[in-house]
């Protein structure tokens, strides 16, 4: 499966107020800038509109009504990941930098110059709370991709990324891993038995991940790979917790089409896992990059670890 990651560069322009956790903030200016930058039928419902399958605002936001084929239970993941800045601050005064990254997956990487545009516009309409001048707006300087700047704002320039092609590792020879330590670095929304989960034991976290490559890689790459999924969670649920300072965090996001504030929570903290967890690293680096849970495209479910290895090979 294709994966991009862009890194944005912005400045703010005026005084701007965000809220502790942003990414949801960014989600819906986004959504709001990419279809008032490609939408050419704006009065019509996407379900309804000729043009549906060929856009980009529609196969990205509105990607549920828009499956071929038979009716599936649950909506598709979408092709993108918005990280914002992972600090708590709230007030921005101009002349603040503002960064922030982007994720795209598969063929939505051949639409980076719509979501640059959108960005674009984002940073001319503001972000944040209504303040007496406005929202808060910022220009958008700089995109780099592998560290190498690929569009400029001086120069509206865009040269071709490096997309990477991931898949799955085989697990290495000959090593060991006795315990692995996840640590989450944006908070984690996942259910288990329809109900959000208070706690994390590792056949829970095995699943979501395991869900979210399923997803991921059956409508974005080449299909769903072939994993014993069965086997995997039987022997995940061998593996015990060592150690865990998770607990729920509870934040506040206003949904724009419910018209309405929404209290999220997911966990955060970090967790030790210990067993025989060699076969399980993979899994772990390729998620890294993937984000997992509920509302990832928010930046949710961001997380790092550290597994514990032994053998021959180090």
């Amino acid at each position: 499966m294709l994966i991009g990651r862009y890194d944005f560069a912005c400045t703010m322009q005026g005084d701007a107020i965000l809220p502790p956790y942003k990414g949801s903030t960014f989600r819906g200016a986004l959504g709001s800038a990419l279809k008032k930058a490609v939408c050419v039928a704006r009065r019509q419902e996407c379900s309804a509109c000729l043009l549906s399958s060929r856009c980009v605002y529609a196969q990205t936001f509105e990607s549920g009504s828009h499956v071929s084929g038979s009716p599936i239970k649950a909506s598709p993941p979408v092709p993108y990941v918005i990280e914002p800045p992972l600090n708590s601050q709230t007030y921005f005064s101009a002349g603040n930098p503002f960064d922030f990254s982007l994720l795209l997956f598969g063929k939505a990487n051949e639409s980076l110059p719509y979501f640059i545009y959108a960005f674009e516009i984002m940073g001319e309409s503001g972000i944040g709370k209504k303040l007496k001048d406005g929202r808060g707006r910022f220009t958008l300087d700089n995109v780099k991709n592998n560290g190498i700047t690929i569009y400029d704002f001086s120069t509206k320039k865009l040269k071709a990324p490096v997309i990477a092609d991931i898949n799955i590792e085989q697990p290495a020879g000959n090593i060991e891993c006795s315990s692995i330590t996840l640590k989450l670095l944006t908070p984690l929304r996942l259910k288990h038995n329809n109900t959000f989960s208070t706690e994390l034991p590792f056949h829970i976290l095995l699943r979501t991940m395991l869900r979210r490559i399923s997803g991921l890689f059956k409508y974005f790459g080449d299909g769903e790979p072939p994993l014993d999924y069965r086997g995997i969670i039987a022997d995940a649920q061998k593996a015990v917790i060592e150690s865990s300072s998770l607990r729920w965090h509870d934040w506040e996001r206003y949904s724009n089409r419910q018209e309405m504030a929404m209290m999220m929570g997911g966990l955060i903290g970090s967790v030790t896992y210990s067993g025989s967890l060699e076969q399980y690293i993979p899994l772990f680096k390729l998620c890294r990059d993937l984000h997992i849970g509920k509302q990832s495209s928010f930046g949710l479910g961001l997380f790092d670890y550290e597994p514990v290895l032994t053998g021959a090979e180090l």
